[in-house]
């Protein structure tokens, strides 16, 4: 067999997708049929796409992209950051206390004032993480993931950016304006429509995660990652809980050993931390790095 035929066998026998909407968009011709939405190939029909009974279609969607797009990257594993969006940076403190016109808004911007200095934790845990710049088997890791929006947030995406690496910003469709962060990297960027998938995505690559001060959405965040290591269905890696004074305080983690709904060892799942060298310090001693 001459190296033309061999060639010829391995030649792609059907065109691909983009190719073929290359030729509808060069052949078109204007006709009651061909404008019909019913004629558009399904891929580039929009309005199918968003159709009720497509939602399976939209989850894989959801799934594919990001995982494709993060291993083409050559991303090996992440350290995830989740936290308040509404913590302000250090220098913002005196804006946001002067703000508060009120006995009531002046209380909560002191505590959340009291706060800011998990901005800089986030952002010192992000700088360490990514002057390590772990490779392994040509994938970089501990690459450093938040949730991409502001605060604590934009602080572990700054941190990581401060240190020249790439950072990836995992952003959600909300009714009001959300939009990433500018220290995320432009090609890290992603928007999700489905919070669970958004979520899924956080733990698909992650070695280790630290959970700041937060509301609602760090609350889901962090209790499901409870409990997929919990119940088995997640290896044990490195949480990393900063704010004792505050999480104790929202939340008695003691009360739920001592009602017998969790294990008294269920207490270890989590390490308290404070710094970002002493979070850096046991996901170091978690794998033994240098």
């Amino acid at each position: 067999m001459t190296e033309e035929e061999e060639k010829r066998l391995h030649k792609r026998r059907f065109y691909k997708a983009e190719q073929e909407a290359g030729f509808v968009e060069a052949h078109h011709t204007a006709t009651p049929q061909t404008l019909s939405p019913s004629y558009l190939l399904a891929f580039r029909d929009t309005d199918f796409l968003l159709r009720e009974e497509l939602r399976p279609v939209r989850f894989q969607l959801e799934l594919l992209k990001p995982e494709m797009l993060l291993d083409e990257a050559g991303i090996g594993s992440t350290l995830v950051c989740y936290g308040s969006a509404r913590i302000p940076a250090p220098d913002q403190v005196e804006e946001r206390l002067a703000a508060a016109t009120t006995p009531q808004e002046r209380a909560v911007a002191e505590r959340l004032a009291a706060n800011a200095k998990y901005y800089e934790a986030a952002r010192g845990l992000a700088r360490i993480a990514s002057e390590c710049a772990i490779v392994e088997k040509g994938m970089r890791q501990f690459v450093v993931c938040s949730g991409g929006g502001p605060s604590i947030m934009e602080a572990a995406n700054r941190g990581a950016t401060e240190a020249g690496a790439e950072t990836i910003g995992l952003n959600i469709v909300l009714p009001h304006e959300q939009a990433p962060n500018l220290y995320v990297t432009p090609s890290l960027a992603f928007q999700f429509h489905y919070f669970a998938l958004r979520k899924m995505h956080f733990l698909l690559r992650a070695k280790a995660v630290a959970v700041f001060p937060g509301g609602f959405g760090t609350f889901d965040e962090f209790f499901e990652l409870l409990c997929l290591i919990q119940t088995g269905k997640m290896r044990p890696i490195p949480i990393l809980l900063y704010g004792k004074e505050f999480w104790t305080r929202v939340v008695n983690f003691e009360a739920l050993a001592e009602e017998g709904v969790i294990n008294p060892d269920d207490l270890k799942l989590f390490t308290w931390v404070e710094t970002a060298e002493d979070g850096w310090d046991v996901i170091r001693k978690f794998y033994e790095l240098d």
